[in-house]
């Protein structure tokens, strides 16, 4: 079983990486990735604080769910020690280096979701925009050749299961 499903990760990696390429997508996977670095989430997160009346509850569960779901993500990328899709397959070249060896979980994808799950209990209404964003990042890392897809599913339930375990304390 595990077989299978490893094999069926590793297709569905290729089949997205060759869309990415057959529809020259590359570059524009390159900006929405961009769009998941850290930096992002703290001028968000300190500007609505600074300009809405609900920012600081925003910041404030940001905050807390940063806290649980770093730990947890460098245990487990520490831990399970998943080789990256451009370091592992032969013969393919990604034209990306990643910032670390380890592909699961995606710690992108984990920072995404746990800002579009924060905005999701803060603000409903952008919910919609704001988990259409989360799932383009975990999808750019797999088109920038970085993650295979259950190394996004991975990162997007740590993300979002950090938001929902600190939530209620908050």
């Amino acid at each position: 079983m595990l077989s299978y499903v490893a094999d069926l990760d590793k297709r569905m990696f290729c089949h997205i990486v060759s869309f990415t390429q057959r529809h020259g997508l590359y570059a524009h996977a390159k900006r929405v990735s961009a769009s998941g670095d850290g930096h992002v989430y703290l001028y968000l997160s300190v500007g609505l604080m600074l300009t809405h009346a609900q920012g600081q509850v925003l910041f404030n569960l940001m905050l807390a769910s940063f806290l649980v779901e770093l730990p947890l993500y460098l245990v487990l990328k520490n831990s399970i020690r998943r080789t990256r899709p451009c370091h592992a397959l032969v013969g393919f070249e990604s034209g990306f280096e990643p910032s670390d060896r380890f592909s699961l979980p995606s710690g992108h994808t984990a920072a995404a979701f746990v800002m579009a799950m924060s905005v999701a209990q803060v603000y409903p209404v952008a919910a919609p925009i704001a988990f259409l964003w989360a799932f383009s990042i975990g999808g750019s890392r797999i088109a920038l050749g970085v993650h295979y897809p259950l190394d996004i599913l991975a990162g997007a339930s740590l993300g979002s299961g950090a938001v929902l375990l600190v939530h209620p304390v908050i």
